[in-house]
C-alpha cells in the first residue's frame, strides 16, 4: 500500500474532526500532526534524546 501524501493525511485529519470544529481545533490538530512528524523524522536521523537523559531533563 503506498504511503500517504502530506495533503491526504491532513484531508483525513480535519475530516476526523466533530462538526462542530472550529478553525482554532482544526489548526490546533494540524500543528500537533506536523509536531509528531518532526520529531519522528529527528528519531530517524539519529538526533532523538534517550528516555533516561529526557527524564533527567524533566526533572523526573
Amino acid at each position: 500500500m503506498p504511503e500517504q501524501t502530506t495533503r491526504e493525511r491532513i484531508l483525513e485529519a480535519l475530516e476526523s474532526l466533530p462538526p462542530d470544529a472550529t478553525f482554532d481545533d482544526a489548526i490546533e490538530r494540524l500543528v500537533f500532526l506536523a509536531k509528531i512528524e518532526a520529531g519522528l523524522a529527528e528519531l530517524d536521523a539519529g538526533q532523538g534524546v534517550p528516555h533516561d537523559e529526557a527524564k533527567r531533563r524533566l526533572g523526573l
